[in-house]
C-alpha cells in the first residue's frame, strides 16, 4: 500500500514540488504568463493592423507612416545623421 501513495504522490506531488530540480509551480506561473502576454501582443498586433487599413482606407500612404514611426523612434542625433549621409550619397548619384 505504501508502494502505491508512493506513485500517486510522485504523479501529482505537491504543488510547490521541485522536479528534476525545478520548483515546478513557479516555471508554469512564469509559462502562464508569457503566454497572456503572448496573446496580449498578438491582440495589440491586431489593433495596430487595423489602424494601418484605416490609414490607408483614409487616403494615407502607410509605407511612408512606418518609416516616420521608425524615424521617431531614434534619437535626432541619429536621424540627422542619417538623413546627411542620404543627401551625400543622393548627391554623389546625382539625384
Amino acid at each position: 500500500m505504501a508502494l502505491d501513495s508512493a506513485s500517486s504522490d510522485a504523479k501529482t506531488g505537491p504543488s510547490d514540488a521541485q522536479v528534476g530540480g525545478i520548483a515546478a509551480d513557479r516555471l508554469r506561473s512564469l509559462i502562464e504568463r508569457i503566454e497572456r502576454l503572448e496573446e496580449e501582443r498578438k491582440a495589440l498586433g491586431n489593433d495596430i493592423k487595423d489602424i494601418y487599413a484605416e490609414a490607408k482606407s483614409a487616403g494615407f500612404d502607410v509605407k511612408v507612416m512606418r518609416q516616420l514611426i521608425r524615424i521617431r523612434r531614434q534619437e535626432p542625433a541619429e536621424v540627422e545623421e542619417q538623413e546627411t549621409l542620404l543627401d551625400v550619397y543622393r548627391r554623389a548619384l546625382g539625384m
